[in-house]
This record gives structure tokens, C-alpha cells and sequence, in this order.
């Protein structure tokens, strides 16, 4: 429509529309093409307004150009509808739907929230709970409230994160969302649903576990639903790239533990950080999501944090491999107790791994 495109700033869409074509200046990130061509009058005063550059060079690319700028809140409408197709979606894999990101800022305000974990200097979660971990909401997207670090905490380590995205009818979708890769907002859209009640009410420790890898499969069915070949191909990339990352999580772990037990706190912090660029698809995710943050400072507890949520990741992808179907899992693994431990959790997968192993193919 029209009405979407930025019409006063046509000028600009369309010297975008040139430097993307030609490297004049950085192309912009998550832009979406809308079609059109610009109106005679907006063309001649886009025209007279540029100087410095072939006029009847840059006349032809402008008749004829894409515009590349959505307004915002064509943009939200745009992830509204995404949501809802998304959520209905989801009923076909047994993924009861939820209010979470049903509505969007056009409909009332934000609410962000800030995540904190912490974890004992020298210790992991692997056999129970990260030691603290707390949410705090604010009334306002998380992009407008910046945290500058985390100083000190005397006796533990911590990470905190920031987002808009969560299983609550009061998270709403913003335009930060709305520009997010189409394949993180179909993951983040059923996760966040499959944190809700009627799906899993696990022990947060499980449940993070469970979700996580149940998303990612789940946005592969969905743009295989849609045939959309290009999205369904970068969703299965990405499940690809998560089983390495929960794999080489899974030793980077180990090997934590080994060096805690030898070394004093501070000294083996040190080493571990000096081991993990060995394991490149991990230590790229670990480095991107503390910046901002010390690495020594966050060490235990990210470490904690990340095994919460990628712990089961690569098992649960192999189940879906031999499983009936994606939704065959996921109503099997909603039989997990309600009061489920790390143990009753590890020996449910065994379970279901050999029973879906003795069904003849």
C-alpha cells in the first residue's frame, strides 16, 4: 500500500535504493521492498534536490526503484499478522497458543524485562538450579533502557539480559521485534508459547531445556508449511548451528568443571576463557550475548544460564529425527511431570529415544 511507504522521505529511499545498488554509502539492515514507483512530483523533487551525482543516472533509478523503508507501524502490522498465522499455526504441532505478542505498541504500552542469574564464584548448575535468578519489568521497551554494567556482586558471578519477548500477556510485539530476521520472530513466537501452561509447567531448568530445541523445529515445519524455501532452508541452518553450539557447550562445561576443581576461582576463570575459542561456534555466542558485560564477571553464571536452555538441544533434535512427527514429540514430551528433576528429565529421554528406536520404520 501507499500508505506504508515513507513518502517524505522518498528522496531517501531512493538514494538508499542506490547505494545499495552501488556502494555510495552502508546499506541498511532488515530493510523489506515494497514495489512501487515514485510519483512524477515526488521524482522531480527528489531530482532537483541532488547534486553531485548524473542527474539522468539517477533519474533512471529512481523512476524506476523499490522503495526499501515500511513506516513503523506498518512494520507492527505487518508482525501482528505474523503472530496470528504463527499461533494457528502452532495448534497443528499441539502447541496450545498464548496472549504473549498478540498485541503489538500500536495497542498499548511495553513492558521489558531485565534477567538476572547467579551463580557461587567457582561453581556450575549442572546438577540443580542456577543459585539466583530473578526478572524485573520495566514499562518501556528494553532498547530505551540501557544498563550500563554490573559492577559487583561480593561471592558471585552474573549475567543479566534485557528483552520485550516473553510468555506473559503483557509482552506486546515492538518495532525492535518487528525488524528482527523473520526466522527469529517464528522461533521466538512459539517458544514463547510453548512456555505456556496447557503446553509445559516444568521446573525452569527443564523447561528452558525442552522449549528451546521444540521453537527451532517447529519454525522449520512452519516455513515448510508456508513452501517458503529460503526461510525453511535458514531455519534448519540455524537448528544446525544451535546443536553446535549446545554440543560444544556440553565439553566447554566439562572442561569448566575440571579446571574449578584445581584451580582457585580466579585463576581458573582465566583458563577456561582461554580454552573457549576453541570451540568457535559457542565462544561466538558466548562473546556476542555478554557484550557489554565483563567475561570474568558473568563467567559461572552465563555458563549456567546457557546449559538451562541449550542442555537438551541436541538430543531433542536427534528425537525429532526418529520420531513420527514433530507433534508426536511434542505431546510425548508434555508428558514430563509436572515436578520433573534433572534425573527424572534425563532418564525420560532415554526412554522415549528407545521406544521411538523399537518402532520399525
Amino acid at each position: 500500500m501507499v500508505d506504508d511507504l515513507l513518502n517524505d522521505d522518498a528522496a531517501i529511499a531512493a538514494y538508499q535504493f542506490a547505494e545499495k545498488r552501488f556502494g555510495m554509502l552502508r546499506e541498511p539492515q532488515h530493510e523489506r521492498k515494497i514495489c512501487k514507483t515514485l510519483p512524477l512530483g515526488v521524482f522531480q523533487q527528489t531530482v532537483s534536490s541532488w547534486t553531485g551525482f548524473g542527474i539522468g543516472f539517477i533519474a533512471a533509478l529512481i523512476f524506476t526503484s523499490c522503495a526499501t523503508v515500511l513506516r513503523p507501524d506498518a512494520r507492527l502490522r505487518e508482525t501482528a499478522g505474523l503472530v496470528e498465522e504463527v499461533k494457528i499455526f502452532g495448534r497443528s504441532l499441539g502447541i496450545e497458543p498464548t496472549p504473549a505478542l498478540s498485541r503489538t505498541t500500536q495497542n498499548g504500552p511495553a513492558l521489558s524485562m531485565l534477567w538476572l542469574w547467579m551463580q557461587h564464584i567457582g561453581t556450575l548448575a549442572v546438577h540443580g538450579p542456577v543459585d539466583v535468578r530473578m526478572a524485573i519489568g520495566f514499562d518501556l521497551e528494553s532498547e530505551r533502557l540501557k544498563i550500563e554494567q554490573v559492577y559487583r556482586v561480593d561471592g558471585y558471578s552474573v549475567y543479566y539480559r534485557q528483552g520485550n519477548e516473553f510468555s506473559d500477556s503483557r509482552a506486546v510485539a515492538t518495532v525492535g521485534f518487528a525488524d528482527e530476521p523473520i526466522v527469529r520472530r517464528v522461533k521466538v513466537i512459539l517458544h514463547e508459547d510453548l512456555h505456556g501452561d496447557a503446553n509445559f509447567a516444568l521446573p525452569w531448568e527443564i523447561e528452558e531445556g525442552i522449549v528451546t530445541p521444540l521453537g527451532s523445529l517447529a519454525a522449520i515445519e512452519y516455513f515448510r508449511y508456508k513452501s517458503d524455501e529460503k526461510n525453511w532452508k535458514n531455519a534448519i541452518a540455524s537448528v544446525s548451528e544451535e546443536r553446535k553450539v549446545a554440543r560444544e557447550l556440553s565439553v566447554v562445561v566439562d572442561e569448566a568443571e575440571k579446571i574449578f576443581a584445581a584451580e582457585n576461582a580466579e585463576a581458573a576463570k582465566q583458563k577456561i576463557l582461554a580454552v573457549m575459542p576453541s570451540f568457535p561456534a559457542y565462544y561466538r555466542q558466548f562473546e556476542r550475548q555478554i557484550r557489554g558485560q565483563h567475561a570474568s564477571t558473568v563467567l559461572e553464571a552465563k555458563l549456567s544460564h546457557d546449559l538451562a536452555y541449550y542442555r537438551y538441544f541436541d538430543r531433542i533434535a536427534t528425537l525429532a529425527e526418529i520420531a513420527p512427527n514433530l507433534k508426536t514429540l511434542i505431546n510425548d514430551l508434555k508428558q514430563l511431570p509436572h515436578d520433573a528433576t534433572l534425573a527424572t528429565a534425563e532418564q525420560f529421554l532415554r526412554e522415549l529415544n528407545s521406544r521411538y528406536r523399537s518402532v520399525p520404520k
